[in-house]
């Protein structure tokens, strides 16, 4: 009797050492399923993130053949090529256009040149000539370098100063130009002689 008894008791302390082991090992079991539930919270929002990155992008993109992520990414890829693609071309385009631009510029600027100093070949100078006429009209001749736009910055600035032209001819040679005409006041006043010549040769010394 004692030794089932004694049996009895080393079984049930193996039992109780098995109960004990085995409930360790669902503690352990209970760690590793917080770790993995952790783990699918970040995956879930990971997938979130990038779901939403790919509906910002679809949005971008203005042609979507398919709307899995795969084609998306594709068409995306090809709208940033063909974007790519225009401004290289844009810029070849403004590059053209620059050099377009300075070429006329030196070319403007070899004619001035070359209008200056055929002047001063043919002992030309600039020169302003007032006439009075009948009532209060001017008769003006003018003689300045030939440049681009000469003649519109002269009707410009003639006009800013109160200065209305009622009949001009123009004519150039050998580098200059000549300009002949009838003024008179555009807003009614008198004009004279020596007031209008002093203004005329401050007028062509600033074109």
């Amino acid at each position: 009797m004692k030794y089932l008894a004694m049996n009895e008791l080393g079984l049930a302390g193996q039992e109780g050492s098995c109960w004990g082991r085995m409930g360790r090992k669902r503690t352990s079991y209970d760690d590793t399923a917080g770790y993995k539930s952790k783990n699918l919270h970040a995956e879930r929002r990971r997938r979130e993130k990038l779901s939403n990155r790919l509906l910002t992008l679809r949005a971008l993109v203005p042609i979507i053949t398919n709307m899995n992520k795969g084609t998306i990414i594709e068409d995306a890829i090809t709208y940033i090529q063909e974007l790519k693609k225009n401004v290289e071309a844009l810029t070849d385009m403004l590059q053209e256009m620059e050099a377009s631009s300075s070429e006329e510029e030196f070319k403007t600027r070899v004619n001035e040149i070359d209008a200056s100093e055929e002047m001063k070949q043919c002992g030309i100078e600039e020169d302003v000539q007032v006439t009075s006429i009948e009532g209060d009209k001017l008769w003006i001749k003018i003689i300045l370098e030939k440049k681009r736009g000469g003649f519109a910055r002269l009707m410009e600035k003639m006009a800013c100063f109160g200065l209305e032209l009622i009949d001009s001819n123009v004519t150039t040679s050998k580098g200059a130009m000549l300009v002949t005409a009838c003024v008179e006041g555009a807003f009614g006043d008198t004009l004279t002689v020596q007031q209008t010549k002093e203004l005329l040769t401050q007028i062509i010394k600033g074109i």
